[in-house]
Order: structure tokens, then sequence, then C-alpha cells
């Protein structure tokens, strides 16, 4: 799993117990407001944006072509950005402009899901078995819907076969069905609710799970549930298009080749493998329109929106047993702690584009990023998107 500013830099605090079925309690004070998130909200020191253009200067470098910042408090905010759009062109990277948010689709596509909860179309807690029969193996235990959202379901990923190439994989165009196959050849991992890991194919069942049951594709689900009535003019789901359209800094990857470092542009690819896991192309204004409605409950009722700000009590699974620590993970978000301050909200890598969006639960403080890291789908995460959160929420 990729990591995340949260896996860098916090402890996760847990917030509620898992107990094998999915019920939401609003906050008793304020609907939404958890009290040690409010407590947090009051040792926020105020936003300093002179630390965030310091942190944004000197692009390109090796490690990033460019970078997208988004930053508010209830009062202020700010966009800037930083580097260039096309190292040939050396043209500027703009604020407005878009870019792969990878994982982040996935609070889209679980929001989706929370909404036909709410409409009792979906039931949590009944198994995705239920809705797509034959799927799974017969063999395989029964995965509740909600077990898929926070990751607890056991299901193992895809193993891509051997013969395909880097060129191959990047261009292919994959079917849901497939991946699921893929997937389905190995074992499960764990026992559904007992442990955490963090995998795509969760939400790959997810985003066929919303088709299964509104009888529509994925991506008309998410442009006529979130994106139209939100305004989410420079939002899109591509679909089978390889493009990116509209305003955009190029992705580069750096290829080391026998004496120099090249970087290849990588902005074109299927997004297909990720699909309702990642597909999703937006900017920072957006994203920030959409976490702010999010959280205020605009998007998802209220009582179905606390699953997003539960964490389940368990175990992160390890391939090895070895103690990988507790669940960071919610129903499409994460949950982060650092100097007294939570915060919540996702991250999401696609080639050439290393991205995040995190807000205080009360939305005192919000940052959205994208950074065109040369390296965005390595094991580590780029140093610069870790500036960008600890600027924002002035960490020192």
């Amino acid at each position: 799993m990729k990591k995340t500013i949260g896996s860098i830099l916090a402890v996760m605090l847990t917030v509620s117990t898992f107990a094998g079925s999915f019920t939401a309690t609003a906050a008793a004070q304020n609907p939404g407001v958890h009290a040690a998130d409010a407590a947090a909200v009051s040792s926020l020191p105020p936003l300093d944006l002179r630390t965030m253009r310091e942190v944004l200067s000197g692009l390109p470098n090796s490690k990033a072509t460019a970078a997208l910042v988004y930053v508010g408090t209830p009062t202020d905010s700010w966009m800037g950005a930083s580097g260039v759009a096309d190292i040939a062109s050396n043209a500027p990277a703009r604020a407005d402009g878009r870019f792969r948010i990878g994982s982040i689709t996935k609070v889209f596509t679980a929001a989706v899901v929370l909404q036909l909860a709410a409409e009792q179309t979906v039931d949590l807690n009944k198994p995705i078995q239920h809705y797509l029969p034959g799927l799974l193996p017969s063999e395989f235990p029964p995965v509740l819907v909600g077990q898929l959202l926070n990751y607890t379901s056991g299901l193992p990923s895809p193993v891509l076969p051997d013969h395909l190439g880097d060129e191959e994989m990047r261009y292919k165009n994959w079917t849901p069905q497939e991946l699921a196959e893929l997937a389905f050849q190995q074992p499960m991992e764990f026992e559904p609710g007992t442990r955490q890991h963090y995998t795509n194919i969760n939400y790959v069942l997810a985003g066929l799970l919303i088709e299964k049951v509104t009888g529509n594709p994925y991506e008309v689900e998410v442009q006529s549930r979130i994106l139209q009535p939100l305004g989410l003019y420079n939002t899109y789901l591509p679909g089978s298009d390889v493009r990116m359209i509209g305003t955009h800094a190029k992705g580069y990857q750096a290829i080391q080749r026998e004496d120099r470092v090249e970087l290849e542009d990588v902005t074109e690819g299927s997004q297909s493998f990720t699909w309702a896991a990642g597909q999703i192309i937006s900017t920072t204004n957006d994203l920030n329109v959409f976490m702010t409605a999010l959280f205020r409950g605009e998007v998802v009722p209220k009582n179905e929106l606390e699953h997003m700000f539960t964490v389940p009590d368990v175990p992160v699974w390890s391939k090895d047993g070895a103690d990988a620590g507790q669940a960071t993970m919610s129903m499409g978000m994460m949950r982060t702690e650092i100097n007294g301050m939570t915060f919540w909200g996702k991250t999401g890598a696609r080639p050439g584009y290393a991205n995040g969006m995190f807000a205080t639960r009360d939305l005192q403080r919000k940052v959205v990023y994208s950074v065109n890291s040369t390296d965005a789908k390595g094991p580590d995460q780029n140093v610069l998107g870790l500036k960008i959160g600890m600027a924002a929420f002035g960490i020192k």
C-alpha cells in the first residue's frame, strides 16, 4: 500500500468498535462533529501562506515537475501552483489545472453506495454475494457490503499475467469482471471483519454493486448523484478514454537508463485497472467543493455519513503476520491524528500524479493538493506532498 501523510506522520485513532454490522450514530452534541475533533481544532495555528509558498518554490526538480494546492479556512482560501505543465515548452503549471486523482475516487464511490444505503436500495449488512451472485467463488465466506467499503473483506487482489509489459499494461482496457477473475484465483487473505487490508478490489466490487442495483453504468451514477448536483464541472470520469481533457500539467515518470535518468510522459493511459477505485479526473477547487459538501452532510445523509468517519477496531493485515498496527481506513476515507489535531481525507496516485485532500472534521482547515511526482506510484510518498500537508495544518 502506498504510504500516505497519515502513515508517515501520525498514529491513527480508532473511533468505534467493529462488531460485524454497520449502524451509524451521529455525535450527540453536534451531528457529524466528534468531541475529539472539536478539541483538536482549537489548537490549529493560523494559516501560514508564506511557509506554503516556500514549500512550493524550486519546481521543477528531480522529484516533481509541478504542484497545485488549495488551502482554506472558514474565512480565507488560497490556490497556488508551481513548476511547469510541460518540460518541453516550460509552460507554467496552472492552479486550476486538472489531474488524475487516483484513489480519492474511492471517496466518491463510497458516497454513492452510502446514498443507496440511505435509500434502502443497498443493505450494508448483506453479503455482496446477495447482490452479485456467482462472482465470488462458492468456497468464499459471506462478505458484507460494509466490509468492502472499509477494507475488512479479506478479498485477495488481482495478480497480473507475467506476459504483460509496461506499455501493454498502460493502455489495456480491463473490465471489472476480468479484475475479479484475476483476484479470485487467489485464496481469501483473512476471515472477513477480522483485519483490514487496503486494496482496490473492494471498490471494483462496489462499482459493480452500484451498476447492479441501479441498472446504470457506474460513471452515470457518480455524475448524476455527485458531480452535477455540486456543479463539479471540471471533474469527470474518463472511462475508456486514455487522454486528459482540458487544462492540465503533464505527468512524468523517472526512468533509469544506463547512464542517465529520463522523464517519460505518462499523462495518457487507461484507468480501467482501477475503475471505481481510481479513475476520476478533477481539480483542487472541485475536490474542495466536494469535500466541503460531503463533510457538511450535503452528499451523504448524516446517519450514513458517520460510516465515513468510523474506523473499524481491527489490526492491519500483513502477509507475513508481523504487527502492522491498527486499522486507519473508514468507508472511503482515513483518519489521522498528530500533535492533538485530527484530520480526515484521502490520498491517491496515478502515474505522474500524487494527490491528497484532508480537512478537520468541522472544516476549520482544508487542503487539497496534486504533485506531479516523478515516481508517483513508487514505494514512498513524494516528499513535497508531505510538506504541503504539514504546512497547511501548521505542523512543524
